[in-house]
């Protein structure tokens, strides 16, 4: 996967992200399943944000950001920054 890959799918996942978060605005409120996959969608647009981040890093350092692989959710999500 490369760079212009993650970064259509990460507009994917805003999109969408969005979209769920406008409907719930207009019924003021949002189902169980809304907010899981709203919850999905940030756990994946923080998985694609911390790849991307670690490909550039590995290409700067002289790397090969192909060997970079997208780390687990609870990797990412329990990262400190």
């Amino acid at each position: 996967m490369d760079d212009s890959t993650i970064l259509s799918r990460i507009t994917e996942l805003v999109d969408e992200e969005h979209r769920l978060r406008g409907h719930a605005q207009q019924v003021e409120g949002s189902s169980d399943e809304e907010r899981t996959r709203l919850r999905e969608l940030e756990e994946s647009l923080d998985q694609c944000w911390d790849l991307l981040r670690r490909r550039r890093a590995a290409r700067q350092a002289g790397g090969d950001p192909d060997t970079t692989g997208t780390r687990s959710v609870n990797e990412v999500e329990k990262y400190l920054q």
